[in-house]
C-alpha cells in the first residue's frame, strides 16, 4: 500500500504532530482535568511552576490552575476556529464560485461587496462586529468567519475563471449539462487544491483573532478560559509572575505554527510546480 504524500513531506508532518497534540489535549479535557479551570484557591495565588503542588504551569492571580485553564482553551479555540472557517468558507466559496462562472453583473456585484469587506483589516472589522452584535462565543464565531468570507470568494473565484473556458468544461457544456451540474461535479473538484491550503492557514488566524477578541475583552468572557483572556488577566502580574502569560502564549505560537506548516506543506504538495523544490 503506497504512502500518502503528505507524510513524505517532513513540513506538514511536523504540523499535523502539532495540531495532533492539541487535539489529543481538547478530547482530554472532556473527561479529565489536573484541576477545576474556574476554582479560584486564595492559598495558591500566584504559585510557581512545580510538580509537589499538582501545578505544574503554576497558577495565576486568583489561584487557578494554568494548565487546567489551558487545556479546556484548547477546546474553545478548536471549536471557534473550526466553526468560523467552515462558515467563512461555504459563503465565501459559494460566492466566488457563482461570480467566476457567471461573470457580467453578477461577478461585479459579487466582488464589490467583497472588495468592501477587504477594505477592513480583519480585526478592527472583527472588533467592530463584536461591537454591534455583543459578546458571545457564537457572535465570535460569525464576526471571524464574516472576515474570512471575502478571502474564499477571491481564491475561488479566480480559480473557476482560469478553468471555466477549458474543454472539459466546454465538452460538458457540449454534452447538455446544466451550470449547477458543471459547477459541483466539474469545477468544484479542480479548485480544491489551494481552497484546502487556504482553509489550513485560516484556521491559524482564526486562533489569532479569537484570541485577540478575547484579549480585548470581546470574546470568551470571564471565568471561562480562553488563551486570549488569559493573557489579558495576566498583564496585572506578568512582571513577577511570568508563567501566568508565557503559557498561554507558547499554547498560541504552537497551534498556530503547526497549523502554518501543514498550510505549507499542503501548498508543496499540492502544487505540481513546487513538488520538487524542497
Amino acid at each position: 500500500m503506497k504512502t500518502p504524500r503528505l507524510f513524505h513531506n517532513g513540513i506538514a508532518v511536523a504540523g499535523l504532530a502539532l495540531i495532533a497534540v492539541y487535539i489529543l489535549m481538547s478530547i482530554v479535557s472532556y473527561f479529565w482535568l489536573p484541576f477545576d479551570p474556574v476554582a479560584m484557591d486564595a492559598k495558591q495565588v500566584l504559585q510557581g511552576p512545580s510538580f509537589s503542588t499538582g501545578h505544574l504551569f503554576g497558577t495565576d492571580e486568583f489561584g487557578r490552575d494554568i494548565l487546567s485553564r489551558i487545556m479546556k482553551g484548547t477546546s474553545v479555540s478548536f471549536i471557534i476556529s473550526v466553526s468560523a472557517t467552515a462558515l467563512g468558507a461555504l459563503v465565501g466559496i459559494f460566492m466566488g464560485v457563482w461570480a467566476g462562472y457567471l461573470g457580467g453583473k453578477a461577478d461585479n456585484i459579487i466582488m464589490r461587496c467583497a472588495d468592501i469587506l477587504f477594505s477592513f483589516p480583519s480585526l478592527l472589522l472583527a472588533i467592530f462586529i463584536m461591537a454591534v452584535l455583543g459578546e458571545h462565543t457564537y457572535n465570535v464565531i460569525l464576526a471571524i468567519g464574516i472576515v474570512y468570507i471575502p478571502q474564499f470568494a477571491r481564491i475561488s473565484r479566480g480559480a473557476v475563471i482560469a478553468l471555466r473556458s477549458s474543454e472539459f468544461i466546454r465538452a460538458a457544456k457540449s454534452n447538455g449539462a446544466n451550470r449547477s451540474y458543471i459547477l459541483v461535479h466539474h469545477l468544484l473538484p479542480n479548485i480544491t487544491a489551494p481552497l484546502i491550503v487556504q482553509i489550513s492557514l485560516s484556521l491559524s488566524t482564526a486562533i489569532l483573532l479569537e484570541s485577540a477578541l478575547s484579549f480585548l475583552g470581546l470574546g470568551v468572557q470571564p471565568p471561562n478560559p480562553s488563551w486570549g483572556n488569559m493573557l489579558s488577566s495576566a498583564r496585572k502580574v506578568m512582571m513577577f509572575a511570568p508563567w501566568t502569560a508565557v503559557y498561554p502564549g507558547l499554547a498560541i505560537v504552537l497551534l498556530v505554527l503547526g497549523f502554518n506548516l501543514l498550510g505549507d506543506g499542503l501548498r508543496d504538495i499540492l502544487d505540481p510546480r513546487l513538488r520538487n523544490v524542497r
